[in-house]
């Protein structure tokens, strides 16, 4: 199984029987499953997306957003109740206007789950975390159908 790096990006190879327990990366050597949100820009977003074998589920903001700076805490929080789940990254749409155009953002804050590259699920507006929660669980079962 491939895993991305939160902090550096770097992809770690690890034993998918060994996916609920507590990792570093080879290269950094942080936890590669702290439930730490991953910041992505133009040129780390399809590198994060494409080369983890978990679901990504990332938050499309912007620091002028009131939204989006009330649904920061909560999405975090959700991060580290599901670290073995899912990989959880945050896209700053003022940085990176190239992948925030790509992928039609309209409105934030925006969540989409991708799974091995590809979209899955997308919702628009600010949730409060238990249906956050429950909203990104329906994605990851939709991830295993693919």
């Amino acid at each position: 199984m491939h895993i991305s790096c939160p902090d550096c990006g770097a992809i770690n190879r690890i034993p998918e029987d060994k996916r609920q327990q507590p990792g570093q990366c080879g290269r950094c050597k942080s936890a590669l499953f702290s439930g730490q949100v991953a910041d992505l820009t133009d040129a780390s977003f399809d590198r994060f997306i494409t080369r983890n074998d978990l679901p990504v589920v990332v938050d499309f903001w912007a620091t002028w957003c009131g939204p989006c700076q009330m649904m920061a805490p909560v999405f975090k929080d959700v991060a580290a109740q599901l670290p073995f789940d899912a990989r959880f990254a945050k896209v700053n749409t003022e940085q990176a206007q190239a992948t925030a155009g790509r992928f039609a953002i309209r409105s934030i804050p925006t969540l989409i789950v991708f799974f091995q590259g590809k979209e899955i699920d997308r919702l628009s507006g600010a949730l409060p975390a238990q249906q956050l929660k429950q909203w990104i669980q329906q994605a990851l079962i939709k991830c295993r159908q693919v």
